[in-house]
């Protein structure tokens, strides 16, 4: 197939591409800077269509990070970019007679919000909160592909494991040193996936007929002390701190805490179970031990 992909310089996006030409793919970056590459091509602040004549599926990554503290001026960015982006990238694909057909947009379990102990699939609703709305815009941002008859789907991502990026590469300094720490009470759910099993079910979801939500996340969610434990378990370290949750909010920012570190969110695979595809690493003992074992 000849695939588009944008957010190629992230961390998902990066392996994503990896993955794809390791395959045998042709894969088209779609960038937000003068295309310097042959295998490059623009797509914000305006989308160039005649490059994407031949391309089979567009797969979208592009958001702007949640770290650091949530000001006004950050929340509109974070909205921003996942909000107009989409609605440009959608709107484009469908007003082209002879383009892609398949269009996958990145969302992300913080659609569902904080619920608690309750099992949340694709069905669920949208939950309350900063987040929640933006992802919920973000997804109903793709309406023009839907209607122009693109197969679309709403990527949810959780919360990749890998030592590149991402919330496991700023606990491992810690945890190593013996200094492993849980989040507020510990008990709220993280819904996960190690970075290689969310690389394969974008491509499984490529291949496949699936539509609509797709939870990209282990069958094997985890509370946060289960987290803290296993990783300090894998590492042969202790876990005996716990942030309180107004050291969380003084350390990351109200609006990271409450939102993500300090909410609970148990997301089930459903669709992606159902369509058959096949996790490297089920549980997070497993997906932990594959990226650390060769590192402690």
């Amino acid at each position: 197939m000849r695939i588009a992909v944008t957010g190629t310089s992230g961390l998902l996006g990066g392996a994503l591409v990896r993955r794809l030409a390791a395959d045998g793919h042709d894969v088209l970056r779609l960038v937000r800077r003068r295309p310097e590459a042959h295998d490059e091509a623009l797509w914000f602040p305006e989308v160039d269509t005649d490059s994407l004549r031949g391309v089979e599926a567009v797969v979208h990554l592009v958001g702007e990070p949640l770290v650091g503290k949530w000001t006004a001026h950050q929340r509109e960015a974070i909205r921003e970019s996942r909000v107009h982006g989409t609605r440009l990238l959608a709107t484009a694909l469908a007003e082209m007679r002879d383009g892609p057909r398949t269009l996958l947009c990145a969302s992300a379990t913080g659609f569902y919000g904080d619920r608690g102990a309750d099992s949340l699939t694709e069905e669920s609703p949208a939950g309350v909160g900063f987040l929640p709305s933006v992802y919920a815009a973000a997804e109903k941002a793709a309406a023009p592909a839907d209607d122009a008859g693109l197969r679309v789907v709403r990527l949810r991502v959780g919360v990749l494991q890998s030592l590149e990026a991402g919330g496991l590469a700023i606990l491992l300094p810690m945890f190593r040193r013996g200094m492993g720490i849980r989040a507020g009470s510990g008990t709220q759910w993280v819904s996960w996936i190690s970075l290689s099993d969310a690389v394969g079910a974008i491509v499984h979801t490529l291949g496949g007929s699936l539509t609509g939500p797709v939870n990209v996340v282990s069958p094997n969610p985890v509370t946060n002390r289960e987290y803290a434990d296993t990783l300090a378990s894998v590492l042969s370290r202790p876990r005996f701190l716990a942030l309180p949750p107004s050291l969380v909010r003084a350390f990351f920012g109200a609006g990271l805490a409450d939102e993500v570190l300090l909410a609970s969110t148990r997301v089930l695979p459903k669709c992606l179970l159902s369509s058959g595809f096949q996790f490297e690493h089920p549980t997070l003992r497993e997906a932990l031990q594959n990226l650390l074992l060769r590192v402690t």
